[in-house]
């Protein structure tokens, strides 16, 4: 009878411990409002899911001790561990982080989890897994309907970005909420900003016109960058990594942690260098990152100064076909400093101050200053080109400079009721630019001239005032409801001689009114629901003015998506319908002085599409991150001149606007402290001209699949390092030869004999780098 006994009693206790409970929880911020798409991790098993709509989340687990670890951009990790003995519900409660520019300044340039507005972020972790030099585009390449490339092929240097088809000119940047793209040619310039990676602790990119932001208005996509957070403890790192075509890195972070429970300062200095894929397009950047801060209760005040400065190489003409096919690392220009060279350095001041439990308040200023010449030989010139300074048919080095100052304020204040949250801001920008060129050496200089004599000049001035208010409220239990109102008006100057010694002389001002509207609705626990109306105004950057266009280009936005997210999916999906008037697309030529894309009124067209992302958990070890967006971008009605006559051409496909693009990442972590992370890219055929091939096949550029190899593992240690983090990357595993971007021209040429019209056709390309490998170690104290 005992042994009976014995046996039912052990029996009981398997059973009882083989039983799997659910654990419930809520995830709310300080005001007790839910955190929808916090993250939860249970630590033990590397169990992983988020919470819904009203930050709740559910989980399955045997008995056992477990520690549940709760993180949210904006807000302090929290972790607590329980005893799990039977179905439990626990709160978590997060509050704001001193860490990062504060909820309010967060809340006035992103979007939460659940808004209606198309997005994907990616944090300091994330980032931290690839950043052996390359630059932020290439370190965003797998987000959905992103392709990202580089001059030098090697993704250091000039490196671009494309969204949805748009290029970086309509991508709006801002970090901290201060505009970055140039106020101009409305471009941004990663060149200028080496290493930032390693100072950015979040980034969310908004497809579309997305919520209203800073600067110029976005028609593809806005990219939000907040930087390095403080961190509540002394530390410091070490990382340096090499890799192929002579390409290295090296970076040193320090922080002294909170000083007096109150003050921080943290710094960064970086080296970044690269030969470049192709021939001597090399690339030297030298940046910097200082922050002080000093936090209470309710401020949080952030003095910060970054900047950086570049040499590189000319490789912006790309290559011929017949140099292509003969040597696709070729570079065809000789002249030893054909290279651009440029000094950047940004001034901010942030005050965030908390006032009471529903009003807070952010400050932002700014200054940047910029300088800086590309120079240039040329062969065999025309006086008249170079104001006379030189005797025609003269050989002639020439630098143009660009020296340029750059204000902003910003003010944003936000109210949080029970039901809704109020953020209003407006936002001031001063711009000044001289553009000149200077003739330093000549083989035949004209009379009474001296080195440095300019050549043209011109000035330009342009300011920029918004205003915004954008509310969310609970509709009903299930629904919640957005509206974002925006008012921009923008002054343009400039007068004085263009580069090709042009006259060019503007005084514009547009006003824009750009209203946003959108729900979100909770069908269950799992899924959800988006739909949202943006529209969105944009005026002519410089190229533009230069080409004879100063119309302004209008956008209206139309999403649709569905999320869904448990316990081993998250699912995104959406449609997009964006319909433009008078779009300013690219031709597919560039300056042939500055490289820069010209653009062209496309008269009216529209980009249709549907986009899917996923984060997919086979196993606790395995996962799989796929994404995949497929479109259709149509110039409606599209005229051209092809053989001297103006004829319409029918819809035809917009430029630089793949159909498909997929991206996956296949992530294997058998423990915390290693991963191996196996990515894979697919963009389609792309056209360079929106003549449909109409002239020549030599504006497609073929379609192309690549695959890079991600391993990271930390060793953590017990004496002078806190860990020691490894890391490897094989680029373009399978030693793929291919192009991703380029440039196609035409002109129109009268036979002297027929004294016929004929158009004469040519194509640039970009050749990017074949298999190639970056490894690094990073010590942290």
């Amino acid at each position: 009878m005992k042994k009976i006994t014995f046996f039912l009693f052990l029996f009981a206790s398997i059973i009882a411990n083989a039983q799997t409970f659910t654990l419930k929880g809520k995830v709310v911020d300080e005001n007790n409002e839910p955190l929808p798409g916090a993250t939860i991790l249970v630590k033990e098993n590397k169990l992983g899911t988020s919470t819904d709509f009203d930050g709740v989340f559910n989980v399955k687990l045997p008995k056992g001790n477990y520690t549940i670890q709760v993180s949210f951009i904006g807000y302090k990790r929290i972790s607590k561990e329980i005893s799990l003995t039977k179905n439990d519900e626990i709160t978590f409660s997060l509050v704001s982080e001193d860490n990062v520019l504060d909820e309010v300044l967060v809340s006035a340039v992103r979007v939460n989890a659940d808004a209606p507005v198309t997005h994907s972020n990616l944090t300091k972790e994330e980032i931290e897994k690839r950043n052996l030099g390359q630059d932020i585009p290439i370190l965003m390449n797998y987000l959905p309907n992103v392709v990202s490339s580089s001059d030098a092929g090697a993704g250091i240097g000039y490196t671009y970005i494309r969204v949805r088809g748009s290029d970086a000119s309509r991508v709006n940047v801002t970090v901290n909420g201060i505009p970055y793209n140039d106020a101009e040619s409305q471009g941004t310039f990663w060149v200028n900003m080496g290493d930032f990676a390693s100072s950015t602790q979040s980034l969310q990119l908004q497809r579309g016109v997305g919520t209203s932001t800073n600067g110029s208005g976005a028609f593809g996509a806005s990219l939000n960058i907040l930087t390095d957070a403080i961190s509540e403890e002394a530390n410091g790192e070490i990382s340096n990594s090499f890799g192929s075509f002579g390409t290295r890195k090296h970076t040193v972070k320090f922080s002294t942690g909170k000083v007096n429970e109150h003050f921080e300062f943290a710094g960064r200095l970086s080296n970044i260098y690269s030969d470049g894929y192709v021939d001597r397009a090399f690339t030297d950047l030298k940046s910097y990152f200082l922050q002080g801060s000093y936090t209470d209760e309710n401020t949080l005040i952030k003095a910060l100064v970054f900047g950086g400065k570049e040499h590189t190489y000319q490789a912006w003409f790309g290559l011929t076909p017949a140099e292509l096919a003969a040597d696709r690392r070729q570079n065809p220009y000789t002249y030893d400093n054909e290279s651009d060279n440029y000094q950047q350095d940004h001034y901010q001041l942030h005050w965030n101050e908390k006032i009471n439990n529903n009003w807070s308040t952010n400050i932002g200023l700014n200054y940047t200053r910029g300088k800086g010449y590309f120079e240039q030989f040329k062969g065999s010139r025309d006086a008249a080109d170079y104001n006379n300074l030189i005797v025609d048919g003269s050989d002639v080095i020439v630098d143009r400079w660009l020296d340029n100052h750059f204000y902003v304020a910003n003010f944003n204040a936000d109210y949080k009721g029970d039901n809704f949250d109020i953020i209003s801001g407006v936002s001031y920008s001063n711009y000044k630019n001289d553009h000149y060129g200077e003739v330093i050496w000549g083989s035949d200089l004209a009379a009474n001239t001296n080195i440095r004599d300019r050549y043209y000049e011109s000035n330009s001035k342009k300011t920029d005032f918004s205003i915004f208010s954008k509310a969310t409220f609970n509709v009903s239990e299930k629904m919640k409801a957005y509206v974002d109102l925006q008012y921009r008006t923008v002054n343009y100057k400039t007068a004085g001689l263009t580069s090709d010694r042009d006259p060019i002389n503007v005084d514009k001002e547009y006003n824009f009114f750009n209203p946003k509207l959108g729900f979100t609705y909770k069908i269950n626990d799992e899924n959800s629901l988006y739909a949202s109306y943006a529209r969105a105004n944009r005026e002519p950057n410089r190229n533009d003015f230069e080409g004879g266009n100063s119309k302004h280009e209008s956008l209206d936005d139309y999403e649709f998506g569905w999320r869904l997210k448990n316990d081993n999916v998250k699912l995104n999906t959406n449609v997009y319908y964006m319909n433009y008037q008078n779009q300013l697309i690219l031709t597919g030529a560039i300056d042939p002085n500055t490289g820069e894309p010209l653009r062209a009124s496309s008269g009216n067209s529209y980009r249709l599409g549907l986009e899917i992302d996923a984060d997919i958990k086979i196993t606790d070890q395995l996962s799989m991150r796929p994404n995949i967006a497929i479109s259709k971008n149509i110039n409606k009605d599209f005229n051209a001149k092809i053989d001297g006559v103006l004829q319409n051409l029918g819809d035809t496909p917009i430029t630089f606007s793949p159909d498909i693009v997929f991206g996956n990442a296949l992530v294997y972590q058998p423990t915390d402290n290693f991963q191996i992370a196996f990515l894979s890219k697919f963009v389609d055929k792309q056209f360079m001209s929106n003549f449909d091939s109409k002239v020549s096949t030599l504006d497609i550029l073929e379609d192309f699949f690549t695959s890079d190899l991600n391993v990271v593992y930390e060793i953590e240690t017990e004496k002078i390092f806190k860990s020691i983090v490894l890391t490897g990357m094989v680029n373009n595993i399978f030693n793929k030869e291919y192009v991703d971007r380029g440039y196609y021209y035409t002109y129109d040429d009268t036979w002297s004999v027929a004294n016929q019209t004929t158009t004469i056709d040519g194509a640039g390309y970009y050749p990017q780098a074949t298999r190639n490998f970056l490894v690094g170690v990073t010590l942290k104290f």
